[in-house]
C-alpha cells in the first residue's frame, strides 16, 4: 500500500484527492496546510487520519511515502527541497519551478538523497495522448511538418490572485502555456529557433503569449495561450498524409481524436475506450506507485530529463517575451 500525503490544500489538491480513491494500493494518509481551518475542512471532506498544521509536521510524518505538491509554482521548489531532505518520495504538480536553476537544484537533491521525484505532468499518462503517440509512430501522418494549440479562457473578475502575481509565477506560460510547450517538445522534440511575444502587465507576467518553434528541418509550431478571452482548446498536428486533432480540452482524458486524411473534409473519430471516473489525476498517481514499488527514485515516463529540457524552454520564452520574475537573477 502506498500511503499518500498532501502539500496543501486548495483546489487541486482536492481534484488528486478524489482520484486517488481510484488508484489500486493507495491510501491518502495525510494533509497539511499553513491555516488549521484549511487543513481540518480538507481531511473531514476526505476522511483522512493525519491532519497537519504545518508542512513541516507533513514531511515528518512518519506514515507518509510519498507527498504530492499542490502549492502555487512559487513555492514548487522549496517544498519539494522540503520533502526530499525529509526522505520523502514527491510528486511535484507544474510547473516544476520558476526556473531550470531551481528545477536542476531539484533534481541534483533527489540524485544525492535517492529519493523518488517526478513533476506531475499528468498529460503524458493518459490514453488519448498517448494514442496520438502510437498512431503517429504507426505513420498514419507521415512525416510531421506543423502543430498548432491553443488553451485560453478569459479570466473573471474574482481570478485567483496567482493568475498574474509575479511573486507567484503568474502569467498564461507557466499556468497553460506550459501545455502548449510540453505538446509541441513531446511531438516535435526541442526547437532550433524560438520566438515569443506577449501582451505584459505592470508586473511583467503575460496575460496573453504568441509562441513560435522553428526547426532547422523546416518543421513550425505555434503555441498560443491566453486569460484576455475564451478560446479553442485544442491542439492540431499535421503532416504529409493527414491531420490528427486532438479536441477541447486536448489535454484532458475526455479529448476526442478526429483524424483528417489527406485533403479530405470528412473526419474519422479514432477509439480510445471509454474514460474513467475522475478528473484524470488517476493515471499519474497509478504509475508514482508503481514506481516506489520497484525501488525507483526517477519515473522512465516522466524523466528528470524530460523536466528539465521543459523549463529550459520555458525559460527562454520567456527571456523573448519579457516575462520576468525575481528569482532569474540565478539564470
Amino acid at each position: 500500500m502506498t500511503r499518500w500525503g498532501i502539500l496543501g490544500c486548495g483546489r487541486i489538491a482536492r481534484k488528486f484527492a478524489s482520484d486517488l480513491k481510484l488508484v489500486e494500493d493507495a491510501m491518502l494518509i495525510a494533509c497539511g496546510a499553513r491555516n488549521a481551518a484549511s487543513a481540518d475542512a480538507f481531511a473531514k471532506e476526505f476522511n483522512i487520519k493525519h491532519k497537519h498544521y504545518s508542512y513541516e509536521a507533513l514531511v515528518k510524518d512518519d506514515e507518509v511515502d510519498v507527498v504530492y505538491i499542490a502549492t502555487p509554482h512559487s513555492h514548487h521548489h522549496e517544498h519539494a527541497l522540503l520533502c526530499i531532505n525529509n526522505g520523502k518520495a514527491v510528486l511535484c504538480e507544474k510547473a516544476f519551478a520558476l526556473n531550470y536553476a531551481q528545477v536542476k537544484e531539484m533534481v541534483d537533491a533527489a540524485r544525492d538523497k535517492k529519493v523518488f521525484l517526478m513533476e506531475a505532468v499528468w498529460t503524458k499518462f493518459l490514453p488519448p495522448f498517448n494514442k496520438v503517440k502510437q498512431l503517429i509512430d504507426d505513420g498514419m501522418l507521415g512525416d510531421i511538418k506543423s502543430l498548432l494549440v491553443n488553451f485560453g479562457f478569459k479570466a473573471p473578475p474574482d481570478a485567483p490572485q496567482r493568475l498574474l502575481d509575479p511573486s507567484l509565477g503568474g502569467g498564461t506560460i507557466l499556468d497553460i502555456g506550459i501545455y502548449n510547450v510540453f505538446t509541441a517538445l513531446f511531438f516535435l522534440g526541442k526547437p532550433d529557433i524560438i520566438t515569443a511575444e506577449a501582451i505584459l502587465t505592470a508586473g511583467n507576467t503575460d496575460e496573453q503569449c504568441a509562441v513560435t518553434f522553428k526547426y532547422n528541418d523546416g518543421r513550425l509550431a505555434q503555441l498560443f495561450s491566453t486569460f484576455l478571452s475564451d478560446c479553442t482548446t485544442e491542439a492540431d498536428i499535421c503532416g504529409t498524409n493527414g491531420r490528427i486533432r486532438l479536441t477541447s480540452r486536448y489535454y484532458t482524458p475526455f479529448a476526442t481524436i478526429e483524424y483528417y486524411p489527406g485533403r479530405l473534409d470528412t473526419k474519422q473519430i479514432i477509439d480510445t475506450g471509454r474514460p474513467e471516473e475522475g478528473f484524470g489525476y488517476q493515471y499519474e498517481a497509478r504509475h508514482v506507485s508503481e514506481c516506489l514499488k520497484k525501488g525507483l527514485t526517477e519515473s522512465p515516463v516522466m524523466t528528470f530529463a524530460d523536466s528539465l529540457s521543459l523549463i529550459e524552454t520555458l525559460d527562454a520564452i520567456r527571456k523573448k517575451a519579457g516575462i520576468i520574475y525575481a528569482v532569474d537573477e540565478q539564470l
